[in-house]
Formats: structure tokens, sequence, C-alpha cells
């Protein structure tokens, strides 16, 4: 019996050493562990994103339909909306557009050779309103970046609610 609580006592030891060492070879020397998830495929954040399934439909319902032409508003420009997309505004196309959107930007001057639309004036603010929506959505080819992966569908729209109050003021004769 007495050879049996040495023996404990001698693999008490040995594994409260055993669990020093494990953690001062973890903790200080920093041993790479294998783990499970080294093992797979792994992909960075938007690394080679994934194309969007065929005939898939987002989770608000469809923005568009491709072949179907400009799609109608359906936010109507209430206050609310028109807030809300003063503050994406803001935040998404103020820095080329500028503030009042007339295409002054703080990085407008960088924007070499096409600058920004001035969203003030008629050829903009004459367009409809699904017009201005697939602009903001598939963006404009060489001018201005696609924001549909950036902005929800009723934010876009809440976008063009906003651009409607940015019309110059017709001058009176």
């Amino acid at each position: 019996m007495r050879l049996f609580k040495q023996l404990l006592l001698v693999f008490a030891v040995l594994a409260l050493l055993a669990g020093v060492m494990l953690v001062f070879a973890f903790d200080i020397i920093k041993v790479d562990w294998m783990v499970f998830m080294e093992l797979q495929p792994s992909y960075g954040n938007m690394e080679e994103p994934l194309a969007v399934p065929a005939r898939s439909i987002p989770i608000e319902g469809p923005a568009y339909i491709p072949g179907m032409g400009a799609p109608a508003n359906p936010i109507p420009a209430d206050e609310m909306s028109i807030q809300r997309g003063a503050e994406l505004f803001a935040i998404h196309c103020a820095m080329c557009h500028g503030v009042t959107g007339e295409g002054n930007g703080t990085v407008a001057a960088f924007l070499m050779p096409n600058k920004p639309a001035n969203l003030t004036l008629s050829p903009v603010q004459t367009k409809s309103d699904g017009s201005l929506f697939l602009a903001i959505t598939l963006g404009i080819e060489g001018r201005m970046p696609a924001l549909n992966e950036n902005l929800l569908v009723s934010e876009r729209w809440d976008i063009v609610n906003f651009l409607r109050t940015l019309a110059a003021p017709v001058p009176v004769q």
C-alpha cells in the first residue's frame, strides 16, 4: 500500500511537471499546434467572391429584372426616406459628388479624366427614378463603381429619393 501511494505521488508530480511544461511551451515558446482548420481550404474576406446564383432573388425581393427596363420606385419619398437617403449619400456619395451633389467632392479633383456628375442639373434630374437606381446599383462603366454590394435595395431607393431634393432651382423669368 505504501508503494502504491509513492507511485501515485510520483505520477502526480510528473503530471504536474508535464502540465507546466505544456503551458510554458504553448505560452512562452509559442509552439504552433496543428488544428483541423489548417487542413481545409479557406478564403479571405471578399477574396474571389462567388457569383450570384442564377435566378436568385435577394431577401428584400427583386430589385430589378434584367431586360425588363428601369424599375419603379417602391419607397415613398417621405421625410424619413429622404433623411435616410441624405445620411447614406453623405457616407457613400459625397466624397465624389460633393455635399450638395454638384460634382465637387473632396476626391473629385483626383478623378481623371471623368469628373463626377453634377446631380443637381437636368441631365440627371430628368432621368427616371429607376434609371438613377440602376446607375447606383450597377455603376457607370469607367466613371462610377457599383454600390449594390454596399447598400441594400431599400437604401438605394432612399438615395434616389434624396437625389430628387438636390434639383437646381429653376430661374424665374
